[in-house]
């Protein structure tokens, strides 16, 4: 079975409020997998890290044939292709940890897609930030 994977990572601020959103689906493009999370204060690539991260905790467990991952992060999709380096030292460690699970993952692909492209995922990032920030 292969997967196609939108994630998001959003922050209001940066860094300031931050949150993920993951939509992954099967060939047939049925969702088998949604989240929507705030993640506290972080800057948007540790979001766009941590969103990518997220799909990545849940693919471990299912081990797809082939993922196809599709972000809106033009500075992640190229540093995790190894385009550009990754400087910024909180993002070296995300990074690291990203390429280490990517391993389990021999047939993927990372792309970059527009950000109407990754719609949903963009929603649900959304939503776990307007939820953080109503009042109690």
């Amino acid at each position: 079975m292969r997967y196609i994977v939108h994630t998001d990572g959003a922050a209001r601020g940066n860094p300031g409020p931050a949150a993920v959103g993951v939509v992954i689906q099967d060939e047939t493009g049925r969702v088998i997998y949604e989240v929507s999370r705030s993640l506290g204060v972080r800057t948007n690539n540790e979001a766009e890290y941590l969103a990518f991260l997220t799909a990545l905790e849940y693919l471990r467990e299912s081990r797809p044939e082939g993922v196809e991952f599709h972000l809106d992060s033009e500075l992640v999709v190229r540093q995790l292709n190894g385009q550009y380096k990754v400087k910024e030292p909180r993002l070296q460690a995300l990074h690291g940890q990203a390429r280490m699970l990517l391993n389990l993952f021999p047939g993927h692909s990372i792309r970059h897609v527009r950000r109407e492209q990754n719609k949903r995922a963009d929603e649900l990032a959304n939503e776990a930030l307007d939820a953080e920030a109503e009042p109690s």
